[in-house]
């Protein structure tokens, strides 16, 4: 293990991020009940560390999310932060049951109810969080498009995005970033996903880059998750598939014990270190509620990964027992099957 220095990154269409994100999610009580002042501590402390790059959507607590970032903003100027939210999951089904909406006017409706619980004028980063099955992503990409022209929003992007769907949506207006979970454990953007994006110019974005906390000891096999935590949520999180699964944690552990850093920044080190080895750029935004956790997850810049210990968690990924959600295509792999199979 040798050690460097990570500067901004450099995303899709001109953005500019800092190496590390913060993810929000954590913050709205999907793990666990969250306390809104300890999590503005939190968010204080990623920025006072050189965290610039914030994520959040409306969905997220129903919006209380958002509010939570929108206190932090007031507190510090607004060029400090790569501000970035989504749209496009709703909190029910609607009436043709559907989770997911995509037309024009919801997303500008989405957009302007964001700005005000944010308390800002512009979005850095707009994700279309997920896809509509019902709206053409060209009609969608070009409502946001919209958006940029009247210098609401500064860049577009797309969660769990499939390549076709990146590749459509990029014929409308250049995209900045797609978000898609990835890390040692959930690796099916690279067979599909992450070429294209390396061709079109788009970094990715790496969400639940610690799996979920199960790469770092969190819902250990053996333990009840408890009731209203998310990840009761996804396959690989059921009792007897993490019993199976421990093996992939036990892993991360043992590497990281020998290297003398921790799971978590080893974890983190391994996704940069995907990034740079297929040649896109990658921004991971951990999440967490407590503030020493990111002094704990920014030692991973100073990580570099031999090659043995690459090789050694490469093969994982082959060993995890459950898809990564109960329905296949809300996420781009499920999708990308779909997609597949109907050509």
């Amino acid at each position: 293990m040798t050690t460097t220095t990570d500067s901004d990154v450099l995303l899709g269409d001109g953005l500019r991020s800092s190496p590390h994100g913060f993810g929000g999610m954590t913050l709205s009580g999907v793990y666990g009940a969250a306390d809104e002042e300890e999590s503005l501590r939190t968010l204080r402390h990623a920025l006072d560390r050189g965290i610039r790059h914030l994520d959040t959507a409306d969905v997220y607590g129903r919006g209380g999310n958002e509010r939570l970032v929108g206190r932090l903003l007031r507190e510090r100027r607004r060029d400090e932060v790569l501000l970035a939210t989504k749209f496009g999951i709703l909190p029910e089904s609607d009436a043709e049951g559907y989770r997911a909406r995509g037309d024009a006017a919801h997303v500008r409706s989405s957009l302007e109810a964001s700005l005000t619980r944010l308390g800002t004028d512009h979005v850095d980063l707009y994700y279309y969080h997920r896809v509509d099955p019902r709206v053409p992503i060209e009609e969608t990409v070009g409502a946001l498009a919209e958006l940029v022209r009247e210098g609401l929003v500064r860049h577009i992007g797309l969660s769990e995005a499939t390549a076709g769907e990146l590749e459509r949506a990029s014929a409308v207006h250049p995209i900045a970033a797609v978000q898609s979970e990835w890390s040692i454990w959930s690796r099916d953007i690279e067979d599909h996903v992450v070429p294209t994006a390396r061709r079109l110019g788009v970094g990715i974005v790496a969400y639940s880059p610690l799996g979920r906390g199960f790469l770092v000891g969190g819902a250990a096999a053996g333990s009840a998750l408890p009731e209203g935590d998310a990840r009761r949520n996804f396959p690989r999180f059921d009792d007897e598939r993490r019993d199976r699964n421990a093996v992939i944690a036990e892993t991360v552990a043992g590497h990281a014990a020998r290297l003398g850093i921790t799971p978590a920044q080893l974890s983190l080190a391994w996704v940069s270190a995907r990034g740079r080895a297929l040649g896109v750029p990658v921004v991971p935004i951990p999440s967490t509620r407590r503030a020493a956790r990111i002094d704990e997850n920014l030692g991973a810049l100073a990580v570099r990964l031999d090659e043995g210990t690459l090789a050694a968690l490469d093969v994982l990924g082959a060993l995890v027992d459950g898809d990564r959600a109960r329905d296949a295509l809300s996420i781009s792999q499920g999708r990308e099957r779909r997609e597949q199979g109907e050509r």
